[in-house]
């Protein structure tokens, strides 16, 4: 059933004059965001804040995912400089935190793998005292391509598996159980690096498949969790099944909790990167 009206919770106001400085450091740097390209309901907030999720290898995906509003066009070739310029941003934003993802690049033999190490490593030459997260894809399951992103030493690696098994038809090309895997990897190659994951809620899973998932993120040493509802970038993409009630994201993030994860960040507006910073407090200790 495809919904029109958003409830009270989910009316959150854009206010485009919130990203100037933003908009103008990017444009300087040729650097673009997923916050720009995936519409994130949350830009104002974070680009007020001098916060923002880098996307490199380009902003054109070459998979089909119904959901996504990141372009499908023909990738770019891999701009090796990018590394350094978005080292460049987050020390002229003073970041303390940073989150640096892509689209999927299934037309590179490492899926962009070396240009994630090369980032993290950048980022670490010019802003030493910086948490990285990467948020990966699945590299098509080349572990070799993992270990490559493993080998740079990132803080946290995530890799969301966005949905239940049985709606991974609106996610063109990717695998639950390959996704699962690369989390699972994640903590038996990575000494001291966190794993994370993501899951969309409102587009038709039931609470006992969205448990199950838990427990499999929890089994695959996944110990970082977002959980958001899923708005459907334009009329064009896969329909909002349900607007999902506040109490239900935190009787979810209590359920998840329960489960073992170290942190949880649950609401109608959490996305994988929002609230990054907030992931594992200095104490904590990795799988």
């Amino acid at each position: 059933m495809k919904i029109q009206r958003k409830p009270e919770w989910l009316r959150k106001k854009i206010h485009p004059g919130d990203h100037t400085e933003m908009r103008k450091l990017l444009g300087e740097l040729r650097l673009n965001t997923v916050c720009q390209q995936a519409l994130c309901p949350n830009i104002s907030e974070c680009f007020a804040s001098r916060q923002a999720t880098f996307l490199i290898l380009g902003n054109n995906c070459t998979r089909q995912c119904s959901f996504c509003n990141v372009d499908k066009k023909a990738p770019l070739a891999v701009d090796p400089g990018e590394a350094t310029r978005v080292a460049e941003a987050v020390e002229r934003l003073n970041l303390s935190h940073v989150v640096v993802t892509s689209p999927t690049r299934d037309d590179l033999s490492d899926g962009g793998a070396g240009l994630y190490a090369a980032t993290v490593e950048a980022i670490r030459r010019i802003a030493p005292a910086c948490r990285i997260e990467v948020l990966v894809p699945d590299f098509m399951g080349n572990i070799s391509a993992l270990e490559t992103v493993v080998g740079a030493h990132p803080d946290i690696i995530a890799h969301n598996v966005e949905t239940v098994p049985r709606l991974y038809h609106i996610r063109s090309g990717a695998d639950y159980s390959r996704s699962l895997e690369i989390l699972r990897q994640v903590t038996v190659l990575g000494s001291g690096i966190f794993s994370k994951s993501g899951i969309m809620l409102g587009m038709g899973e039931r609470e006992d498949e969205v448990l199950e998932v838990f427990r499999s993120l929890r089994e695959a040493g996944c110990m970082y969790l977002s959980i958001g509802q899923y708005l459907a970038p334009s009329k064009n993409h896969f329909p909002v099944q349900e607007f999902v009630a506040p109490e239900r994201f935190q009787s979810l993030k209590e359920s998840a909790l329960a489960l073992g994860f170290s942190h949880v960040e649950s609401g109608p507006y959490v996305r994988s990167s929002y609230h990054a910073g907030y992931y594992g407090s200095p104490d904590a200790e990795p799988v």
